[in-house]
């Protein structure tokens, strides 16, 4: 165990010391936060779209939707419970407002001292914290007000304000990018774990390190164990300047988080080890990685949605794990919409994962 701890902290100076690694390895994918943040954080309008939803229909409830419209930060849009609902799910709208029957009646009962309470239904998505604060703060300001104006001191409210839950299937543009870039980063850690080992190879030092008494294992497990440990480094820096910087809400369970940024890495350092299976030379390193990662990073959704390609494209990136790590980032982090279940996400990475290092264990050379 010395040994194993003694080879991965020898690797991890290594990487230090390797300026150019440790730019591409670590702040590279933070320049692309930074950059996408910035660039799309500010597209989006000012306003919230609220959905109106009047199943009163009286001089009351308009007198309440004149007083929501009076409030700077929303907009409202009006129209059924059901065109409100699949409006919302589309992303049209981040809040919907529903004005039930009876609301004159319980505030002329109220006026006559009587108590009467309708509950205004609030349908927010939960995984637009920040927006679900806004809203819910207004309409609770504004219902606290209605009853203030219509009932005596020390009354029973008439205006009651009920929550619901809605998924939306729409995230914003930072947050969808921000557990894309993450699976760029754990692509690029494990695609480019090739271009050291060709390195090593050609000049022999994998060579010495074979003929002496430490087992090959070790040398392949320190090799691992320094690239998860920069992965979980790359995870902590990119999901946290995307909730500091960019206020990404993180919704999901950590321990499948987790699972996909190990799970993920781990596939990657796998096709990184089998490309250096198969490359002669350091100049043939360079190129095959980069021809390697290109399509991955273009074609595989994580920077444009899946949705947004053409078919044959869309059958393309379907046998690529960038996809399917992506996909798996995203809803576990912030519940994006899907392209396959969590479990078909894990499966594919698990299979690329074990194919890729069974061809390699089988062709690998060390000199």
């Amino acid at each position: 165990m010395k040994t194993l701890i003694g080879l991965t902290v020898a690797n991890l100076k290594s990487l230090v010391r390797d300026r150019a690694a440790l730019f591409w390895t670590l702040f590279f994918p933070v320049m692309f936060v930074l950059l996408f943040g910035v660039l799309f954080s500010g597209s989006s309008d000012s306003k919230v779209d609220v959905g109106w939803v009047d199943q009163d229909g009286t001089t009351a409830s308009a007198s309440l939707r004149a007083t929501f419209a009076d409030v700077q930060l929303l907009k409202l849009h009006d129209g059924t419970l059901d065109e409100e609902k699949a409006a919302m799910q589309r992303g049209d709208v981040s809040a919907i407002v529903v004005v039930p029957a009876g609301l004159q009646t319980a505030t002329a009962s109220a006026a006559n001292g009587k108590k009467a309470s309708v509950s205004l239904a609030l349908y927010t998505d939960p995984g637009q914290s920040s927006t679900d604060q806004v809203v819910e703060g207004a309409v609770t300001q504004i219902a606290n007000g209605f009853n203030l104006a219509v009932l005596a001191p020390n009354s029973a409210p008439v205006l009651l304000v009920e929550g619901q839950s809605l998924t939306s299937t729409n995230i914003s543009t930072v947050t969808y990018l921000v557990p894309s870039i993450l699976a760029m980063a754990l692509m690029q850690l494990g695609v480019f774990a090739a271009v050291p080992l060709v390195q090593q190879r050609e000049k022999g030092i994998l060579k010495r390190l074979g003929a002496t008494p430490l087992a090959r294992w070790k040398l392949v497990a320190s090799n691992i164990l320094l690239r998860l440990l920069v992965a979980a480094a790359d995870a902590v820096l990119i999901v946290g300047i995307g909730m500091l910087a960019f206020n990404v809400q993180i919704v999901g369970n950590p321990v499948e988080i987790v699972l996909f940024v190990f799970l993920g890495a781990a596939a990657f350092l796998s096709l990184g080890f089998m490309l250096a299976s198969f490359i002669k030379t350091e100049e043939q390193a360079s190129g095959v990685v980069q021809v390697v990662q290109m399509p991955l990073m273009f074609l595989s959704g994580i920077f444009f949605p899946f949705d947004f390609m053409p078919e044959f494209l869309r059958n393309f990136a379907r046998l690529l794990p960038l996809t399917y790590l992506g996909d798996g980032l995203r809803q576990t982090m912030v519940n994006g919409t899907q392209i396959a279940p969590l479990g078909v996400d894990a499966a594919i990475l698990v299979g690329w994962l074990v194919v890729c290092l069974a061809i390699a264990a089988r062709s690998f050379r060390w000199e």
